[in-house]
């Protein structure tokens, strides 16, 4: 029985027409995620994350990895190719937020829960509401 590796190509799409970048030119080196302050608090490296993009996989969307990056941008200054893994980040949570799948009402959340949420799921959440 064969595996299937490649996923649906609009999605990477769909991320490229959102974060402008470009991920066909990773090159899986690493870089991104050796030099990551959050990789270990991550379920998924930034290095796998932009192969799930290339991959078109849509699971990458049930990862954290995009709600714990902190948009130091020290990917970026590592990646050989220039790669904005934030920007990357940036899209999956609009996609994500865009299906609807975390559709969040703050005054719903216990203030003790909302002193652990990471704050860029709140202003994710805010802009997709937001014109």
């Amino acid at each position: 029985m064969a595996v299937k590796l490649l996923g649906d190509p609009k999605f990477s799409e769909k991320v490229k027409e959102l974060s402008g970048e470009d991920v066909r030119l990773c090159i899986q080196c690493g870089m991104c995620s050796s030099g990551c302050p959050t990789a270990s608090k991550m379920d998924i490296t930034p290095r796998k994350m932009v192969r799930l993009i290339q991959l078109g996989r849509e699971e990458v969307l049930n990862s954290k990895t995009m709600w714990v990056c902190l948009s130091c941008f020290t990917c970026v200054v590592r990646c050989p190719r220039k790669i904005d893994l934030a920007k990357l980040g940036e899209a999956l949570r609009q996609i994500r937020l865009r299906k609807g799948l975390d559709h969040i009402h703050i005054s719903e959340i216990p203030e003790e829960e909302r002193k652990k949420l990471p704050q860029i799921a709140l202003v994710s959440n805010f802009r997709k509401f937001t014109s």
